[in-house]
């Protein structure tokens, strides 16, 4: 099969044939209609996780299983499925109490296994992580679920349980933002977005956000959420995942606010972390909530969302490209101007 596959950190990707995958025990064999092109990715692709080499890149994707490993009760071939970033293991109790996300045992397709920018790919444990995607929603739609719309939903509804009314600031209008920024509407939430860049702001006033910040430093983003919002932000979610825009969000917050991290934050420097504005945490009692994913026992309530045409992530696709276009973006895409997600479709 033909897949986007590159031999070192940072390394050229290239599209190669390579070796089908096999169903593992448990698991199937998925053949990929769409998969989306996600910054977790170039994080992989520039060395900012334990992966081994060579690799195939890819996470989010729907398709339709084409094989089925020993032991699979639930799924056969030709079902239309989507699966969330992180697998579970399907054993542990953190997968038996629907925190499968939390798995210490999970398997991620592109992190931890060759991923989805491929023709096919395989998943473990079936059962516990495939999801069916209903024919009344694309592909394209039920990519966006495995891990920017999925992550966002449930850092807003499940982590920071926004109330109706609250305020919301979103820092990065990319993919996972501008997916933020049109659940908090859903959920009844006032939306602030805060990208540099201006076409992406569009798009955020166009999915319901209230105010636009042009984060350009000529004033600093809090200064300008906390006059918008009258004291601060309810709730703020770093979108992006850098020093700068993870301070924005914590101290964007009013006192006793909730702060998502979805953005992965890197290493600032070789054995550094990120700084974070402890000092505003501690003495406003901010809420510090991480967002990893979401299980897939908790997709049908925002697939039945979806289907009732609630939520609309096809809205946020904004291209579609063929693998060796994804080779060529991975690399510059920490540097990309981006207004929605970027859709792979490997028969292109």
């Amino acid at each position: 099969m033909r897949a986007v596959i590159f031999d070192a950190a940072g390394a050229t990707p290239r599209v190669r044939d390579v070796p089908e995958p096999v169903a593992p025990d448990g698991g199937v064999v998925v053949r990929v209609e769409s998969t989306g092109l996600c910054r977790s990715d170039w994080h992989a692709w520039a060395g900012h996780d334990d992966i081994a080499f060579p690799h195939v890149p890819g996470h989010e994707l729907a398709g339709v299983v084409a094989a089925v490993g020993s032991g699979v009760a639930d799924w056969h071939v030709g079902d239309r499925v989507t699966v969330p970033f992180v697998c579970g293991c399907g054993r542990c109790a953190w997968c038996a109490q629907g925190d499968a996300q939390v798995c210490p045992d999970q398997e991620q397709p592109g992190f931890t296994h060759w991923g989805s920018f491929a023709e096919k790919v395989a998943l473990h444990a079936a059962d516990t992580n495939l999801v069916a995607v209903p024919d009344t929603v694309s592909s394209d739609a039920a990519t966006a679920l495995g891990c920017r719309f999925a992550t966002a939903y449930r850092g807003l509804a499940g982590r920071a349980a926004v109330r109706e009314g609250e305020w919301v600031t979103v820092v990065g209008a990319g993919g996972v933002g501008l997916s933020a920024v049109m659940i908090a509407r859903a959920l009844g939430a006032r939306v602030v977005a805060v990208d540099r860049n201006r076409e992406a702001l569009d798009v955020a006033e166009s999915l319901g956000a209230e105010h636009v910040v042009v984060a350009d430093g000529a004033t600093p983003v809090p200064d300008v959420v906390h006059d918008l919002t009258g004291g601060g932000s309810h709730v703020a979610v770093d979108a992006v995942g850098s020093e700068q825009t993870c301070a924005d969000a914590v101290l964007s917050l009013r006192r006793r606010g909730r702060h998502v991290q979805i953005g992965l934050l890197p290493p600032v420097a070789v054995g550094g972390h990120p700084r974070v504005p402890m000092g505003r945490v501690i003495g406003w009692e901010l809420d510090l909530l991480g967002s990893h994913g979401m299980a897939a026992a908790d997709y049908p309530g925002m697939l039945a969302l979806i289907d009732r045409g609630v939520l609309r992530p096809q809205d946020l696709v904004e291209r579609v490209i063929g693998l060796a276009e994804a080779a060529e973006l991975l690399p510059r895409f920490d540097r990309a101007t981006v207004a929605g997600m970027t859709m792979i479709h490997p028969d292109a």
